[in-house]
């Protein structure tokens, strides 16, 4: 949406600009903060004992409140501005980091779930806001600029993820777990106190005040790509998230710093590659990827879990599944960075965070489905029944791709 904007002193970059560099670094902040805090709980409650299973099911609030906080928290953006969403997100993960940091003996299991579900709110609260807000920072037209930006944003808040994989472990070896949280929490309040003095005011609130209804998208589009985007994040999460760390460590005797340090690399690797997304798929200005571009590059990450699962017969495992975990890493950041610009760029300009809204509500639901049977079926069936699944899960993301209307058309400006 093209802003009415004030002249700028020579030498600093435009208002529009500096607002997204603003949106960008609280972003930046609260995901070295959620990376942290997911490996400071992995590694403190493996210390206390925990099975990987248990400490999987300690994050399943994250994953549940994430699915209502998105469609909720998109219709709360319509209505109170994004810059007030964005806030309460920091806010209330200052509260569950502050919250974590009782005595040892008081960390009981429904605590920990309680502040993981506080966690998880203020994550989507945020996710939403930031990038609900590139759409009102980027001009009209201007569909080459959008991709970019979506994408470094996206890119570099996964690379960062993996970054604060790291950086739990380092500060919780340094500061210890209570340590760790109240320096987390400290360092937190200070970037809410900076965006809530610089954030723009009226960013993202809806001139109509939609009523809550809304919230369910009446839009084809968003509805077809959301559906997509739930199928592509539970192929990624039925083999991650519990059933490769636990192979890893039981099959492979791998021990917990290689794991965790193995998939923070992954993480990195992935979010660097999504922020290249576009060098690969929108080097022509005037022709965008859509739903031929969705199709696809689905359809090509279709065949690695297929190819992991069939190769494992026979080859050593380890080299299957670093190999074939980079390859999928690479064609997965591509199809999610495809899918971030597509949805921002069909959303509408006004209450734009009601579409994306309920676009990361599916993400979310693909999460905790991909979260839930992860374990089921690894515990059943074993890590090649979870790569099948994610085989046929990324295939339902590309034959649903095929039902997106055209791409969006861009002028040169931007581009």
């Amino acid at each position: 949406m093209m802003q009415t904007q004030s002249p700028s002193l020579p030498g600093t970059p435009p208002p529009n600009l500096r607002q997204y560099a603003l949106v960008t670094g609280n972003y930046w902040a609260f995901t070295l903060t959620d990376g942290a805090l997911r490996m400071l709980v992995v590694l403190h409650f493996h210390q206390l004992g925990y099975e990987p299973l248990q400490i999987a099911l300690l994050f399943l609030f994250y994953e549940i409140f994430g699915v209502v906080t998105n469609l909720v928290g998109g219709w709360l953006g319509a209505r109170i501005g994004l810059n007030r969403t964005m806030n309460i997100g920091l806010a209330l993960q200052v509260v569950a980091l502050a919250v974590l940091a009782v005595p040892t003996a008081w960390l009981t299991v429904p605590l920990v779930m309680a502040t993981q579900a506080l966690s998880g709110i203020a994550k989507d609260l945020n996710k939403m806001s930031a990038k609900s807000s590139v759409k009102l920072l980027v001009a009209d037209g201007a569909q080459g600029t959008l991709y970019r930006w979506v994408a470094a944003l996206t890119g570099s808040k996964n690379a960062l993820k993996g970054v604060g994989f790291f950086l739990g472990g380092g500060l919780l070896t340094w500061l210890g777990f209570r340590g760790s949280v109240l320096a987390m929490a400290a360092a937190l309040a200070l970037v809410w106190i900076a965006s809530l003095a610089l954030l723009r005011r009226d960013l993202g609130r809806a001139r109509a005040v939609p009523k809550f209804r809304q919230v369910f998208s009446k839009s084809r589009a968003i509805n077809v790509l959301s559906a997509a985007r739930l199928f592509l994040f539970g192929a990624r999460d039925v083999w991650f998230v519990v059933a490769l760390p636990v192979f890893l460590a039981s099959v492979l005797d791998w021990d917990h710093w290689q794991v965790g340090a193995f998939l923070a690399t992954w993480v990195i690797g992935y979010g660097i590659v999504q922020a290249s997304a576009p060098r690969f798929t929108g080097r022509d200005p005037r022709q965008l990827p859509g739903r031929g571009a969705a199709f696809g590059w689905a359809a090509a990450l279709a065949v690695v879990p297929a190819g992991i699962a069939l190769l494992l017969s026979g080859w050593p495992p380890q080299t299957v599944l670093v190999a074939g975990l980079a390859l999928f890493g690479v064609l997965f950041a591509v199809n999610s960075a495809l899918h971030s610009y597509l949805i921002v760029s069909y959303a509408r300009e006004d209450g734009v965070s009601l579409d994306v809204g309920f676009y990361y509500m599916a993400n979310a639901m693909g999460r905790l489905v991909g979260t839930v049977l992860s374990g089921w079926v690894y515990q059943a069936a074993g890590l090649v029944a979870c790569l099948w699944i994610s085989a046929l899960f990324v295939t339902a993301a590309a034959l649903i791709a095929l039902a997106l209307p055209p791409p969006a058309r861009t002028t040169g400006q931007g581009a």
